[in-house]
């Protein structure tokens, strides 16, 4: 989730132990971090596994007021990627513009110190909720907090968006499609996203409205909980999910907003996990819904991929994806009037999706799909299983949602 180097107010201190290279066989490293006065316990955390990785609480830091520090051991030369945080990710340590650092990043050596001044943590997301024409968006967010559903154990947050000029009294008869979409955290306000890059939906949207591709919809988005990978996961609680929007979440939209509310005008999309989310609910519920944009969909995902990220016993565990159970047991059938759209990059996580997605595209061809039309397909060289990637071709999806278009391959 945390990829990007960059290595602010970095400063080394290497100490003489009195060691030679060969008696070296560990190194212990110093990190400190000067904090605002009255700042509570802080956290660093990183890909080491000492760290979970990426725990937002990995190592509390000792000391106190301004300065803090911690101890690790690794290997020398052992690269480390790490960040500070309040113990939680809404609460990552950010820069003076409220923007949170990228990685910070060392290489170890035996008797390593650095020292890094961090300007501030992240602010209470309340706040950032109330402040949200001070994310920049284009348009108007409506944040709503603790939204219970019949079908979910944990209530959520939610966001929609809702397009320049909704409001103006001139316009007050026209209704917009929808799009629901997963993980509202990182769409639209930098600040509050997990790698403090947002989507950019709202530049995307008004980017291709202004290039008179398609017509402005309105963006429902449910924030991601501890239960996201149960919620959004088809052969988990995705099915319930699905009730939560279909039953619950889009009659109350339609009632509260100026939505075409047919299932031509009525669209899911996500990332990820949520990729897998969207796919299932247009095949489940194409009344509802008409197309999907399922963006580096997980689509390897299996009973061994689970016990390995779970510390379960992977050797024993079914390596094959679901989806390709499914497919060869007859149970993913695409519905026959919903546009697919998935696609994935080169890097990180994304780098393995290429074989299962060219299952997916020979088993729309076997049921007479028709590529471009009926479901794409869309490899991005370079791009990785992240925001960064995500926001560069967000408006591609946009277009094949609210245009039936598939985007020009560069």
């Amino acid at each position: 989730m945390l990829r990007a180097l960059l290595i602010p107010g970095f400063l080394f201190i290497l100490t003489a132990c009195g060691k030679t290279e060969a008696d070296v066989s560990i190194a212990q490293v110093t990190i400190n971090a000067i904090v605002p006065a009255n700042t509570g316990t802080v956290y660093v955390t990183g890909d080491n596994e000492q760290f979970g990785p990426w725990n937002a609480d990995g190592l509390a830091m000792t000391g106190a007021g301004s300065e803090r520090s911690a101890q690790i051991t690794l290997q020398p030369t052992e690269e480390l990627l790490y960040k500070f945080t309040l113990g939680e990710w809404s609460r990552e340590a950010v820069d003076e513009n409220l923007f949170p650092y990228q990685n910070f990043a060392l290489v170890a050596e035996d008797g390593m110190s650095v020292t890094h001044d961090i300007a501030g943590f992240k602010p209470p997301r309340e706040a950032l909720l109330d402040d949200w024409k001070g994310s920049g968006v284009l348009g108007t967010l409506v944040h709503e907090t603790d939204v219970p559903s019949e079908f979910l154990e944990l209530d959520r947050n939610m966001t929609i968006w809702l397009p320049p000029g909704y409001e103006d009294p001139q316009h007050a008869d026209k209704r917009y499609p929808v799009i629901y979409m997963t993980d509202g955290e990182n769409l639209f306000d930098p600040r509050m996203a997990n790698t403090g890059v947002d989507w950019g939906v709202d530049e995307a949207m008004m980017a291709g409205v202004q290039a008179g591709a398609f017509e402005p919809a309105i963006i429902v988005s449910t924030w991601s909980t501890a239960q996201r990978f149960e919620d959004y996961s088809p052969w988990h609680n995705g099915m319930n999910y699905a009730r939560f929007v279909t039953e619950e979440l889009k009659p109350r939209i339609d009632q509260t907003y100026r939505t075409l509310t047919d299932r031509e005008n009525t669209y899911a999309m996500g990332s990820s996990m949520g990729g897998l989310l969207a796919m299932y609910m247009v095949t489940q519920h194409a009344d509802t819904f008409s197309a999907c944009g399922c963006v580096s969909t997980h689509v390897p995902l299996s009973d061994q991929m689970i016990a390995m990220f779970t510390g379960g016993d992977a050797s024993a565990a079914d390596p094959t994806p679901y989806i390709t159970k499914d497919i060869n047991e007859g149970r993913f059938v695409p519905a026959p009037d919903v546009r697919y759209f998935f696609d994935y990059g080169t890097e990180g996580l994304d780098a393995m999706y290429g074989p299962v997605h060219a299952e997916l595209q020979a088993h729309f061809t076997a049921l007479n799909r028709q590529d471009g039309e009926d479901f794409l397909i869309r490899l991005y060289p370079g791009a990785d299983h992240n925001e960064t990637s995500w926001r560069a071709r967000v408006g591609d999806q946009l277009l094949w949602l609210l245009a039936g278009q598939a985007p020009d391959e560069d």
